[in-house]
């Protein structure tokens, strides 16, 4: 679940190299941006490799997207997006409402999330709005929400539609926490305004998650940029989990999360964080789990299985040892605790509680996999000093 859904919910950098990758898109819907070169008019080309929750199709009048089961529990829930390019004399055979004109230049984001794709795109002058600007990482965004450059929306029911209406996005692109027709997503769909759910937060690989900024690239007509980053970072983190894979032999137990007053939330086995354990040389506790959300365990069943973990990870908001003792005395018996193999995903973080791993790490998944190994297998990756992660004492 994101970040801001619960505030569990970016910006791109330390891309070290670009290669040139040919564009895939039969034609393009963006004339006179980035076109990809047209192998047959009209021929229709998926572009989607990893991601399991949207496709992108391209013929000779406009992209098609499919969003699949955009929140959880969804079941067989298609939302179909038609972008079509502003100046395009070629007309578009679909409900009005399913329209998106590209490229986009009003965005509203719901999701600190979006904000690293558009950035990764130098696209984000385009954001006029954002849920949560308190929660933003980074310092030109917060800069630009300061000035009153960007606006803050507000946050799911207490949404500002006066405010959102004066903005006259083009696009509002949300996070699916729920059917369309409920709710405040319902309310703005219904002011007239284009709104677009991104499932990214329910990808379960970690490169499924980053290949989203696909869908960013179609939006603002720069398709061949977004697949350039998406292969380079796809390229590194095969290597490194490559590297990895060939110069370890064992791999240590990891404990994640916090219990919840009586009740532990564990992501299961299928889950994006344990797919990136596993990559990184390490055993997810349970990684033999399957399920579609959170599993909630009572803490004294967890309790027995954390005693054989080696590591624990991805504490919470937990930023000491103390803090860490506070929410459950027992916790201090665990052995990683009386060890000191306590690593937390936070940081990089503001005073107010903007992450940055949740913010510009679904864009990094290689430098999560560096640090999540350089914690498991210390010294494997030379001098790799951690970038999201920071030891708890």
């Amino acid at each position: 679940m994101k970040y801001t859904l619960k505030i569990l919910i970016g910006r791109f950098k330390n891309i070290t190299r670009f290669i040139f990758i040919p564009a895939i898109l039969a034609t393009s819907c963006c004339n006179g941006k980035e076109k990809n070169n047209a192998e047959s008019p009209g021929r229709e080309n998926t572009i989607i490799t990893t991601a399991k929750r949207f496709t992108l199709e391209s013929n000779d009048s406009c992209t098609i997207v499919n969003i699949l089961n955009p929140w959880q529990g969804a079941n067989s829930i298609n939302h179909v997006y038609y972008l079509v390019n502003r100046d395009s004399e070629l007309s578009c055979n679909a409900d009005p409402a399913s329209i998106i004109y590209v490229p986009v230049k009003k965005i509203i984001c719901m999701s600190t999330t979006h904000l690293a794709m558009i950035k990764a795109l130098e696209e984000e002058n385009t954001i006029y709005g954002i849920s949560g600007a308190g929660y933003i990482y980074d310092n030109n965004i917060s800069e630009k929400v300061k000035s009153g450059r960007i606006k803050d929306v507000g946050y799911e029911a207490g949404l500002n539609n006066e405010l959102i209406i004066n903005i006259s996005p083009d696009l509002v692109m949300m996070y699916g926490i729920g059917s369309e027709s409920s709710g405040y997503p319902g309310k703005i769909m219904e002011l007239g305004i284009k709104v677009m759910f991104n499932a990214d937060y329910l990808e379960n690989d970690p490169l499924g998650k980053a290949e989203w900024i696909k869908l960013f690239g179609a939006l603002f007509c720069k398709e061949e940029t977004a697949s350039k980053i998406f292969n380079n970072i796809s390229r590194e983190y095969n290597q490194i989990k490559d590297f990895i894979s060939q110069n370890t032999e064992t791999k240590p137990e990891v404990l994640l999360g916090l219990p919840f007053r009586d009740t532990w939330y564990i992501s299961p086995g299928n889950s994006y964080i344990s797919k990136l354990i596993n990559d990184a040389g390490g055993k997810y506790l349970w990684e033999n789990t399957v399920s579609g959300s959170s599993m909630p365990m009572g803490i004294e069943n967890v309790y027995l299985q954390a005693m054989k973990a080696e590591f624990w990870l991805n504490i919470g908001n937990v930023r000491s040892k103390n803090e860490l003792a506070a929410i459950d005395p027992r916790l201090e018996s665990i052995p990683c605790f009386q060890n000191n193999n306590l690593y937390n995903n936070n940081k990089r973080i503001t005073s107010m509680g903007g992450n940055d791993y949740w913010e510009s790490g679904t864009l990094n998944p290689h430098i999560i996999l560096k640090d999540i190994a350089s914690i498991l297998h210390p010294g494997l990756l030379g001098r790799h000093e951690l970038y999201y992660y920071r030891k708890i004492e």
